[in-house]
């Protein structure tokens, strides 16, 4: 399974835009806790390739969903809870080859044992602000 930190300080949709010899991933102010970054500092990002076209339809619903307002003081709770039973598609995988799923308003579900467009229905066993682990509990299609 993809270790998550708990560390973790956001996790949204944004885009990557080139200046000159590099690029660029702009943070919205809401995103980050005032105090939890300074400037100067360095600090690790992962970039996942959004699976959807940018002009897709819902980009603005995975927008407003992957907001957390950062550090664990979310605007939002998870759309999921521990123990329960969900049908979801698999869309991509993720580096450690999980399977991922996006759920309500874009939220990630990793599912360990999935492949791309395997639709199947998992039992979510861990759930954080940003990302919520499920275990597959039947592959039949729904």
């Amino acid at each position: 399974m993809v270790e998550i930190p708990d560390r973790l300080a956001c996790l949204f949709t944004g885009s990557v835009t080139e200046e000159g010899d590099s690029y660029t991933v702009e943070v919205p102010k809401e995103e980050l806790n005032v105090g939890a970054i300074t400037a100067g500092e360095t600090y690790q990002i992962v970039l996942l390739e959004n699976p959807q076209p940018a002009d897709s339809t819902d980009s603005d619903d995975q927008q407003e969903g992957l907001s957390t307002n950062s550090v664990g003081s979310a605007s939002r709770e998870p759309p999921v809870s521990r123990g329960e039973m969900r049908e979801v598609t698999i869309e991509t995988l993720g580096e450690q080859g999980d399977g991922i799923a996006k759920l309500d308003r874009g939220y990630v579900l990793i599912v360990p044992d999935a492949q791309p467009d395997d639709e199947v229905t998992v039992e979510i066993t861990e759930v954080r602000q940003n990302v919520a682990f499920a275990e597959v509990r039947d592959r039949a299609d729904f």
